[in-house]
């Protein structure tokens, strides 16, 4: 079963954030983890992963942080979670030698290239422009 994990869903969320950053500061570690309410320590397990596959660049001092290496409409979504989980096939190796005789390969093949041309094909920005075109909701009292 296809399963992202929680670091994933937050290397995508952090990532997302800094996208909506107008400007190239660096954002400090302890601001990004206050913000999702999670360790500093948890968070820089994060960012490090992250920074070792060059999505984002980390800079240490006073004024030092987290920033996108890159633009966000270069990255798409697919290169942030493979950093994080590895390969996104729905089958492990395992799984596709022991059960190939079934003859079901080619629908799993297919499931396997839909993921992929999904979470390829959507990109850091676009997921910022549909933040921003949400709002929430407007309660008044």
């Amino acid at each position: 079963m296809l399963r992202i994990s929680t670091k994933g869903q937050y290397a995508l969320l952090i990532m997302t954030e800094l996208a909506e950053q107008k400007t190239q500061n660096f954002i400090p570690l302890k601001l990004l983890a206050h913000r999702h309410n999670l360790s500093s320590k948890y968070m820089e397990q994060i960012l490090i992963q992250l920074s070792k596959s060059g999505l984002v660049t980390g800079l240490r001092g006073n004024n030092g942080g987290y920033r996108l290496s890159k633009s966000p409409e270069d990255y798409t979504v697919g290169e942030i979670l493979r950093a994080m989980e590895g390969d996104l096939n729905p089958r492990s190796p395992n799984e596709t030698n022991a059960v190939s005789s079934v003859g079901n390969d080619d629908f799993w093949n297919e499931f396997n290239e839909v993921i992929n041309n999904y979470v390829d094909s959507s990109t850091l920005d676009q997921i910022v422009e549909k933040n921003r075109q949400f709002n929430g909701y407007d309660y008044c009292i």
